[in-house]
C-alpha cells in the first residue's frame, strides 16, 4: 500500500487557510492595504507624525500618507494587548530601534514608544499606543471610529472632536 506524500508547501497552503479563517465572531479580518501598512524607517530616519481634520471627529492624527491614526481603549495603560489577527486588521504605527517620532504642525502632545508583545517597538500619543485600520484605503477614510465601541480616531490634545463615541459599525473590534 502506498502512503501519499505531503508536500511542505501543500501544508503550509493548508494551514495559511485554516488560520485565515479564525477570527473573532467568525469574521475574516481585511489584508491591509499597502498604503495603510507602510513599512518601517531606516534605523537613525525619523517620522512624522501629523493631522487631519473632519466635520465631524474635528482634528485628529495621521501617519504615513496622511493615513488616520487610531487608539484601542481597552488597551492596558502604556501598552498594547492588539497582537495575532487584531495586529492584522489594526497594523500599530511601529518605528525600528533608533527612530524617532517627529510631531508635525499641530500635534501638542508626546510622541513616545512601547514596546509590543513581539519586540517590535510601537508609536504612542500621551502614552496610547497608535495603530492604523486595514480597511482605512485612501487619506481621510476614519471608516474605524467606534469600531467594537473601543477604536477611535486618535485625537490632537486639546480639540476634542475624536472623543470616543461608539458607532454601529460591526466587526474588527478585538
Amino acid at each position: 500500500m502506498r502512503v501519499p506524500r505531503i508536500s511542505l508547501h501543500g501544508l503550509v497552503l493548508v494551514a495559511s487557510v485554516a488560520v485565515a479563517g479564525c477570527t473573532s465572531a467568525g469574521s475574516q479580518a481585511p489584508t491591509p492595504p499597502a498604503s495603510s501598512a507602510p513599512g518601517l524607517p531606516a534605523a537613525g530616519a525619523s517620522i512624522t507624525v501629523g493631522t487631519g481634520t473632519s466635520p465631524t471627529l474635528g482634528t485628529y492624527l495621521t501617519g504615513a500618507g496622511g493615513m488616520t491614526l487610531y487608539v484601542r481603549t481597552s488597551d492596558p495603560a502604556g501598552g498594547s494587548s492588539c497582537t495575532g489577527d487584531c495586529a492584522t486588521a489594526w497594523p500599530p504605527l511601529s518605528v525600528a530601534a533608533g527612530t524617532q517620532a517627529l510631531a508635525g504642525t499641530g500635534v501638542s502632545g508626546a510622541l513616545g514608544t512601547l514596546a509590543r508583545p513581539d519586540g517590535s517597538l510601537q508609536v504612542t500619543y500621551n502614552g496610547q499606543a497608535l495603530y492604523y485600520y486595514a480597511a482605512d484605503t485612501k487619506s481621510g477614510d476614519t471608516t474605524g471610529q467606534g469600531v467594537g465601541g473601543i477604536w477611535f480616531v486618535a485625537p490632537v490634545t486639546g480639540t476634542g472632536g475624536a472623543a470616543p463615541s461608539p458607532s454601529p459599525s460591526g466587526g474588527y473590534g478585538y
